[in-house]
């Protein structure tokens, strides 16, 4: 037992670091030497643990980024009521956080993405996974604000979900090159009287 749980503290900052500099420097600009060389450890060491970088980059998508993404975009409006407001927030919420650090490349699951659009397939297969995981969490708080009286009935949910997935993104990226702040201001603005009009009428 003390085996594993030493194997599984090493993958887990194998991944750390592994995340870290992709994030920085981009998948493809990243060779397993450069990360090996800042954990100090063997090529024997990280091929015992993963067959290859594909592998080991899908495990990182699988595990750190799916939970890092989870936890920021989806599990703050779970199970939550009036959702246009829930959903406005924690974008926001997310988007300071952005504002705030000095490091920040972009987000990483659409800078990943982007990245390997057109390229390994089963990279972008679980990278995809998130995006659908993030999708259906979206259409589901929509349809149940229908339901509860908060959203229009005529609100297109997937179409709502869609346009927040890629808006935020977009905003996301362009808030690296400066002026974050001004960014993320028009942004919410115009994000949040566009979830105005999908309110239900007797609530506006």
């Amino acid at each position: 037992m003390e085996r594993n749980l030493k194997r599984m503290a090493t993958m887990h900052r194998m991944q750390a670091k592994g995340l870290e500099m992709f994030y920085q420097n981009g998948y493809f600009n990243t060779s397993i030497d450069d990360i090996l060389k800042e954990l100090s450890l063997s090529k024997g060491g990280f091929y015992y643990h993963f067959s290859s970088k594909e592998e080991y980059f899908i495990s990182i998508v699988q595990q750190l980024l799916f939970r890092k993404v989870y936890s920021q975009l989806v599990a703050p409006i779970v199970g939550k009521e009036d959702p246009l407001h829930t959903i406005a927030d924690c974008i926001d919420k997310s988007l300071e956080t952005a504002e705030l650090n000095f490091l920040d490349y972009g987000f990483e699951l659409g800078n990943f993405i982007n990245e390997f659009n057109g390229k390994h397939p089963e990279v972008m297969n679980a990278l995809n996974d998130i995006l659908k995981v993030w999708e259906v969490c979206l259409v589901s708080i929509l349809q149940k604000g229908k339901t509860d009286g908060f959203v229009s009935r005529h609100a297109d949910s997937e179409a709502i979900a869609s346009f927040i997935i890629s808006s935020y993104m977009g905003v996301r990226t362009l808030m690296v090159d400066g002026k974050a702040k001004n960014l993320r201001y028009k942004y919410m603005s115009q994000l949040r009287h566009y979830f105005k009009l999908m309110e239900h009428n007797e609530r506006v």
